[in-house]
Order: structure tokens, then C-alpha cells, then sequence
């Protein structure tokens, strides 16, 4: 098994030349969401390879530390994001990646590790495997899409254009329209909001591979996303619609429109993102033909320590998501970004 040392100063060229190459690669592994989450939260980075005896690089692991008296003390891979985790080659690649990541923890005093890996599971580590990904395969042509989706999924597409609904696709130009619509919809689901210059950030970081796509009813953004594309794959990790105005059907009108853009785009897959099986975002990803591809979050933790509860589902935040969803929109937009800061 060959060795390999670990290096913190690979620079961007060498790192996304590794990453652009790897299979299992996503935009989130890209040197990019580095300055993203640096310039957005100023949390401490560390970008891990692993290189050879030769200094070729054999594996690479972003990972972000995370400390608040809050929500605790903590390395991730990557945060804010559905995907991260270990890229490398090689048994030997892996262990010393791993074995840095664990000198790291100690050394932060971090409780764990998280590693947010896609349809890939390293043997002998702690998983949770609470959420999978849906992803769509796409037809070469528009019309072949259309065509495989059932009648009541192409009626809800009708239905939403008969009403007057109408697309805009935009960059920073359309941030203001994208954000107000957020921000009220995740107050309304009783989440802190991600400040406006995180959304700035990402498109910034990816002028020509980003965009924001808009649903708009009588001049007024009703529905919007962000949505990106790497090696063939576009995602939505951002999208959100006004309650008001479900009935008029924006979000499938919203898909559509994001499906044809990537069918346009030469993409092969589109990814919905990730859900809990069975639940609602889960069924309505569903009804377009996606599949559901397992999410392994992976962790290095001390010996005996349960697996962290850091999410919504834990009951202990029950009373502050009851409490944060009768909020005033402003107050919420004020307060959302210093807390959700720390959440990953």
C-alpha cells in the first residue's frame, strides 16, 4: 500500500483538476463553495489532500468548522449543502485523509466529523441514512420528457400556465425577487433564513453555471430557485414558493421550466435534492420519475458517542420552530442569518 502525506496547500488549479475528474465529484467538492462559505460565515476551512510520493494528488476532503455555544462544536463536509465528503483513489489515500480528519476533530476539540457522502459508503464508519437524494433521468428532447409524465403531472403544468403564471430566468438580477420569496417561505416553515449575501456569494462563484429561475403571477415573483449544473447534472438546492398562491400550481410550472433548461443545457440528470422517503417533498419529487439514491452521512466521533440530532426532526426544537413561524417576517429575516450561521 503506498503512503501518502497530507497537504493543506494544494492550490485551486491542482485541487479542481482532481475533482473535475473523479467520478463521484460534486460542484460542492469544486474549490469554489470554499470562498462561498468563507466569504458568507467566515468559518475556518480546511481543505485536505492527500498526495503521493511523487506529490500527486490521490484524494482530497473540504472540510468546515463549525462552533457555536448554540448548536456545538463541529467539522463538516460540507455544510449548508446536501453533498460533500472523501474523494480519493486508493485504501491508502483514504486512511490518511480519515486519520488527518480525526487529528483535526481532536485538535478543534470538535464532538465529530460529518461527512455528507452521495451513493457511497465508507465500511466501518457510523451512517445515517435518514435521507436519500431524488434524481431525474432526462430525455435528450423536451418533448420526450413531456411525454413520459403522467396526465395529472402535465394538467398541474397546464393548469399553472392557464392561470397566467409566466418564467423569468435571471442572475443577480433576480436575488431581491428569489429572497423575498425564500425568506417568508422558511419562516413559515419555522426555519432561520440564510442571509441574502450567501445567495450572492454562490451565484457570484458561479457566473455561468448558476442561475435563478422565477414564477411570476400578474408581475409578482411567486415561485423561484436557484438552480446549478456540474458534468451533466442540475440541481435545485434553493427553491421555494408562496403559500398564497398554491393552487395556482407555481412549483410544477417551476420544475418544468428548470427540467427544460437542463434538457437544453445537455444535462443527463436532474436533481431534485435531498428529502425523508414518503414525506411530501418526497411524493412530489416522486410524480416527475425520480428515483431515490441513498445519502450516507458519515461521522468520526468518539468511542460510545451517539450520532448527532441536529435537525428538525429532533423534538427537543419543537417550541422554537412553533415559536419562530409567528415571528414577523422581518424580525425573522434580522435574526435567521446570525443562527442558521451554525446549523449545517
Amino acid at each position: 500500500m503506498q503512503g501518502h502525506s497530507i497537504s493543506t496547500g494544494v492550490d485551486r488549479g491542482t485541487w479542481d483538476a482532481f475533482v473535475d475528474v473523479f467520478p463521484r465529484a460534486t460542484s460542492y467538492h469544486r474549490w469554489a463553495w470554499r470562498e462561498v462559505i468563507e466569504k458568507s460565515f467566515g468559518h475556518p476551512t480546511y481543505y485536505l489532500a492527500a498526495l503521493d510520493a511523487s506529490g500527486r494528488v490521490g484524494g482530497v476532503l473540504p472540510l468546515v468548522h463549525m462552533k457555536s455555544a448554540l448548536f456545538g462544536n463541529f467539522l463538516v463536509s460540507v455544510p449548508f449543502v446536501n453533498y460533500g465528503g472523501l474523494l480519493c483513489e486508493d485504501k491508502g489515500a483514504r486512511q490518511a485523509l480519515l486519520a488527518e480528519a480525526e487529528r483535526l476533530r481532536l485538535s478543534c476539540r470538535a464532538e465529530h466529523v460529518e461527512l455528507r457522502h452521495l451513493d457511497f459508503e465508507i465500511a466501518g464508519l457510523p451512517a445515517r441514512r435518514h435521507k436519500v437524494t431524488m434524481a431525474l433521468r432526462l430525455a435528450g428532447a423536451v418533448q420526450a420528457q413531456w411525454d413520459g409524465f403522467n396526465a395529472k403531472l402535465r394538467n398541474q403544468v397546464r393548469k399553472a400556465e392557464k392561470n397566467g403564471l409566466v418564467c423569468r430566468t435571471g442572475h443577480l438580477d433576480l436575488l431581491d425577487d428569489f429572497y423575498r420569496v425564500f425568506a417568508r417561505n422558511m419562516r413559515d416553515l419555522g426555519t432561520p433564513v440564510y442571509g441574502k449575501e450567501f445567495f450572492r456569494q454562490v451565484l457570484a462563484a458561479h457566473p455561468d453555471t448558476a442561475r435563478i429561475i422565477a414564477v411570476a403571477h400578474q408581475g409578482k415573483i411567486i415561485a423561484a430557485g436557484i438552480v446549478i449544473w456540474y458534468r451533466g447534472v442540475m440541481e435545485m438546492p434553493w427553491a421555494s414558493s408562496i403559500a398564497d398562491f398554491k393552487s395556482l400550481c407555481p412549483n410544477n410550472l417551476l420544475y418544468w421550466e428548470a427540467i427544460q433548461q437542463a434538457i437544453d443545457l445537455g444535462c443527463d440528470s436532474f436533481d431534485f435534492g435531498r428529502s425523508t422517503p414518503n414525506e411530501g417533498t418526497f411524493n412530489f419529487k416522486k410524480q416527475w420519475g425520480a428515483e431515490p439514491v441513498q445519502l450516507y452521512w458519515q461521522y468520526l466521533l468518539p468511542e460510545g458517542r451517539a450520532l448527532p440530532e441536529l435537525n428538525n426532526k429532533n423534538p427537543k426544537y419543537d417550541l422554537a420552530i412553533r415559536v419562530w413561524q409567528k415571528l414577523p417576517l422581518a424580525l425573522t429575516r434580522l435574526a435567521g442569518p446570525h443562527i442558521v450561521r451554525s446549523i449545517p
